[in-house]
């Protein structure tokens, strides 16, 4: 499931980054890799603030549809 979809406080393994390959590499400087873990810390009218790698981000909803998370 996207991202986008994981409730606050709840945590998943990042299965696959999509989007084109700017996107991707964007997002992986960020910490968003595959097999890694991310945390959902609060929602703010469609933007996530996130725990990735021992770092908050603060992601867009676009952005976070393209994170898919198991």
């Amino acid at each position: 499931m996207p991202l986008s979809m994981v409730k606050e406080g709840e945590a998943g393994v990042i299965c696959k980054v999509g989007g084109r390959e700017d996107t991707r590499r964007f997002l992986e400087n960020l910490g968003f890799v595959t097999g890694g873990i991310v945390t959902v810390v609060s929602r703010m009218g469609g933007n996530l603030i996130v725990n990735v790698k021992e770092a908050r981000v603060a992601i867009g909803r676009d952005m976070a549809n393209k994170i898919l998370v198991g």
